[in-house]
């Protein structure tokens, strides 16, 4: 007999960030209003399903994220540190179009080879541990469904990765919204199947 498996893999709710910096793997970065609702609303439709397995990134924002989640189903929050945000050269700094650190031609050199990308963690490694966190929470929920809370450009590449695409991407074209979640389906061990849900609304 066949056994069916879930993982979903859901982006963190909003973050308050009044200074609007690229926080990345920063402590002390938490959800904002918007995104404990996000996280709520999403939660109390996990509530529904077969969920066996709860997993976060160790960062503040994926944690509370995942709480309400856990809460709902009275499970603890295990920590993966693959699931975690990836690395960028901009930490700390404002990177908004014609603001911060972009306009300083100093820094342009970070920006000479997007495909791998030279500003930050390289895709492949984003992909190798992101695809290691999955299968993991695919063992640890075998034959029901699990939760892994993560980032939008882990999350994004997982997807890519999974599904034979590029792995080199325009950043506005993410599939990976607030809370959103993708979901990966399996037969025994075997990928069959994938989903995008946007289940706190945007």
């Amino acid at each position: 007999m066949t056994e069916k498996t879930i993982v979903h893999v859901m982006r963190h709710g909003e973050v308050y960030n009044p200074e609007k910096i690229l926080y990345g793997r920063l402590p002390d970065y938490h959800l904002s209003e918007r995104g404990q609702a996000q996280a709520q609303a999403v939660a109390h439709w996990l509530a529904e399903r077969d969920i066996a397995y709860v997993v976060a990134s160790p960062l503040e924002r994926a944690q509370e994220t995942a709480a309400p989640i856990a809460a709902l189903r009275d499970l603890p929050i295990d920590t993966d540190d693959d699931l975690i945000e990836s690395t960028n050269i901009f930490q700390g700094q404002r990177v908004s179009p014609g603001d911060g650190a972009l306009r300083d031609p100093r820094n342009w050199w970070h920006l000479r080879n997007p495909r791998q990308p030279s500003w930050g963690e390289p895709y492949t490694e984003i992909a190798a541990r992101m695809m290691a966190a999955l299968e993991r929470a695919r063992v640890k929920a075998a034959g029901h469904e699990a939760v892994c809370i993560s980032h939008q450009l882990p999350v994004e590449t997982l997807r890519r990765a999974m599904t034979k695409k590029n792995l080199h991407h325009f950043p506005t074209r993410r599939l990976c919204n607030l809370a959103s979640v993708t979901s990966f389906y399996f037969h025994d061990d075997r990928f069959v199947g994938w989903g995008y849900s946007e289940l706190a609304g945007q």
